[in-house]
């Protein structure tokens, strides 16, 4: 049987979300607590990668296991696993369902504390600035809509078959002090994100023009773009399948 997982995670305490060969990661940790508890050996597929510090409000995985979960397992696993990693729901899949090849949407959120504030240390990129233009970063997000090549964006060496990514939803908002970003995309490339966050900021610091932010995305040179943005202020916050998932609690 397959099963979906809805899970969340602070990440400040991993290595990302893959397994890594001598660094703790969020899947090792999963694996072995499900493996122990089921009594077999559980191996679990991600929707994605998260890099090392970063979080997940909503991150789903599938694994398969011969038998049926009971109602207490939840309880169970979340005893069992440590407190900076939640299992929300359960839910009992196709077989061929994939937690990772049928998403068609994931969602972002990378927020920024334009103060200092020692609760949120582990959570935010904590910038003492007022001078961030936002309007002018929500200006050069839009900019983003009209292109469908980000290599400008990715890692460098990444090993990926392409470029391409759809962005739907790029904005900025203000909170108080938190500056937060929201942006979907139908994929995203290894450290798209914070590159994107980086750059835009050089745009509402006045370091570089919504002109130039055009010419750096039709670069697909990544050493024209800005300095990642700091992992710890990245959240993965929503993935969307196309079927429904239907809660095994």
């Amino acid at each position: 049987m397959r099963y979906f997982v809805e899970l969340s995670y602070n990440g400040i305490n991993y290595h990302g979300w893959q397994n890594q060969p001598n660094a703790i990661s969020v899947q090792e940790t999963l694996e072995k607590a499900f493996s122990i508890l089921l009594n077999q050996k559980i191996a679990i597929m991600g929707c994605g990668r998260t890099d090392t510090g970063v979080h997940a409000s909503q991150f789903f995985a599938h694994f398969d296991v011969d038998k049926t979960l009971d109602d207490n397992f939840l309880y169970k696993i979340n005893s069992f696993l440590p407190k900076d990693i939640a299992i929300h729901q359960f839910f009992l899949v196709d077989k061929n369902a994939h937690a990772r090849f049928d998403a068609t949407s994931r969602s972002y959120q990378y927020r920024i504390n334009l103060g200092k504030n020692p609760f949120l240390l582990d959570t935010t990129w904590q910038i003492l600035s007022k001078n961030i233009d936002i309007s002018l970063m929500n200006n050069a997000a839009k900019e983003l809509f009209n292109y469908t090549n980000f290599k400008s964006f990715s890692r460098s060496n990444s090993d990926v078959k392409t470029y391409e990514c759809i962005i739907s939803d790029a904005l900025w908002k203000r909170e108080e002090d938190l500056l937060i970003f929201n942006i979907t995309a139908n994929r995203f490339l290894r450290n798209m994100v914070r590159a994107i966050v980086g750059t835009l900021l050089e745009v509402g610091l006045g370091k570089i023009t919504i002109k130039e932010f055009r010419k750096i995305i039709e670069s697909k040179d990544r050493t024209k773009a800005g300095a990642s943005a700091k992992a710890k202020g990245l959240f993965l916050t929503k993935i969307t399948y196309s079927f429904d998932l239907i809660s095994k609690k």
